[in-house]
Formats: structure tokens, C-alpha cells, sequence
């Protein structure tokens, strides 16, 4: 259970930001507005929020998940893979070091972006992708031995990041889309999976028994909300027009 969560205000600069999704600018008041609805949506699941500052130096700073892997015995602080989103990183520590003893840092040439990492128990499945390198995935397995837990990769090639396809939802139960649908590391799941044309929406959250999903993917949410789980739907166009979803925009724990 979570009840925390960390989030950044978007910048003006946001429509500068990093894609390749071929969608357009996003609309800045828009994604605001957006940005809002998101943060209420927390706290209806019962997490505090703690909301950083919009930083204009960072288009990208809003995905703020990608700066750390937060777990219940210690935070590892990333390096991310976009060289222009590095420096993201040290506002975030700023908070989070009054919450963890033992924290860890991916050093070069080491490169990995917590979007990459997902957590299932005490295992946690990194992605290795154009933002996550092997060295960066390499210490992360390190630094998580040395908290009590293990790690594992797996190569993508469709997706930006391992969360843009895969997501967790407790109790055994994995939404996958995709290329790892036929994942071997997954197999032995039980595998909800997306039609290829709503792929967007592999990427989900689950917080405290509710489950988090972009809206405008009916078939996905039907299957999902199969589940039993309670579903929100968040409109998060335009953070879809940067490559992200909803889980990049905050950090759980």
C-alpha cells in the first residue's frame, strides 16, 4: 500500500519536450488542468502529495517517475538516458532524502530511467531500452541486492520505456501489450492483455486497490475493470503527446 506520492508542475516549457509519438505540441493550460485532476486523483486514493516546483530549465521534469525507484527499503536515484534530463534529478532527491537511510545513485556510464523498472514483490524486471543501457540496470541489480531484493532484465524494442507496456496490478495480475505479451519473464502471470490499437493504455497504475487507466480505451478498461479492481479513467492527452502516461507523473511509496 502507498502513501506518499511525489509530483512536479509542468513547465511552460513542456511543449518543448522530448517525443517521438507525432501527435503535436501539447497544449500547456491543457495539461495543466490535467495535471490538477491527476493530483486530485491521488488524494482520493489516500496519498499525500507532495508537489514540486516547475522548473522552465527541464520540458520534461513533469515525469517525474523517471528519477528514482522508491521501495519500502531504499531509493535509487537514476541517470537518466536523455542527457537535457539529468538534472532532474537532484529536486527530487531534495525531498526524498528525508525519507530513506539508505539510498543509492546510477553513476556513468551507466544510464537508466525508473520508467524502465517494474516492481513485483521483492523482484523488480528492468527494461533495457534506448534510455536504460546495461551498466545503469547492472548497478541498479547491485544496489537492490544490497537492500534485500533482486533484479532481472529483459531487451524491449517497441516501446520508449518497460512501463509503456507492462504494468502490475497486484496479486499475480499483469496488464501487457505487445512484444511482451509473449515475454517468457511473464509467462507465468496472469496476463491481461491489450489489443495493439489501445497499447497506451498497458500503461496503468494500481494505488491502494484502484487502478489508474488513460481514458479513451473502452476495450481496455473493460478488461481491466474485470478485474474487480475500481477503475478511474484520466484524461492525460497531452502528456501523451510527450511519450508519457500515467504512471511517469508521480512517484508512489
Amino acid at each position: 500500500m502507498f502513501s506518499m506520492a511525489i509530483v512536479r508542475t509542468p513547465a511552460k516549457s513542456l511543449v518543448d519536450g522530448i517525443t517521438t509519438a507525432g501527435l503535436g505540441k501539447p497544449d500547456y493550460d491543457l495539461a495543466l488542468e490535467q495535471h490538477r485532476d491527476y493530483i486530485r486523483t491521488l488524494e482520493a486514493c489516500d496519498l499525500s502529495v507532495i508537489i514540486l516546483d516547475a522548473d522552465e530549465r527541464y520540458p520534461d521534469a513533469q515525469f517525474v517517475e523517471d528519477a528514482a525507484l522508491l521501495l519500502p527499503r531504499g531509493a535509487i536515484f537514476t541517470r537518466p538516458g536523455a542527457e537535457s534530463r539529468r538534472g532532474e534529478v537532484a529536486a527530487v532527491r531534495s525531498v526524498l532524502d528525508d525519507f530513506y537511510d539508505q539510498i543509492d545513485t546510477v553513476k556513468a556510464p551507466g544510464s537508466a530511467d525508473a520508467g524502465d523498472i517494474m516492481v513485483v514483490g521483492d523482484h523488480c524486471y528492468i527494461g533495457l531500452s534506448e534510455r536504460t543501457n546495461h551498466e545503469g540496470a547492472s548497478q541498479i541489480i547491485s544496489a537492490l541486492e544490497s537492500h534485500g531484493y533482486t533484479g532481472s532484465t529483459l531487451s524491449i524494442s517497441e516501446a520508449l520505456h518497460l512501463k509503456s507496456s507492462v504494468s502490475y496490478l497486484e496479486n499475480n495480475r499483469l496488464v501487457v501489450s505487445g512484444e511482451l505479451c509473449d515475454a517468457v519473464e511473464f509467462s507465468g502471470f496472469d496476463q491481461i492483455r491489450l489489443d495493439q490499437s489501445e497499447r497506451y493504455a498497458a500503461n496503468c497504475v494500481w494505488i491502494n486497490d484502484r487502478v489508474l487507466v488513460a481514458r479513451g480505451y473502452p476495450k481496455s478498461i473493460e478488461k481491466i475493470g474485470a478485474t474487480g479492481l475500481e477503475i478511474i479513467e484520466l484524461d492525460v492527452s497531452e502528456f501523451c503527446k510527450l511519450d508519457g502516461g500515467l504512471s511517469c507523473l508521480s512517484l508512489r511509496f
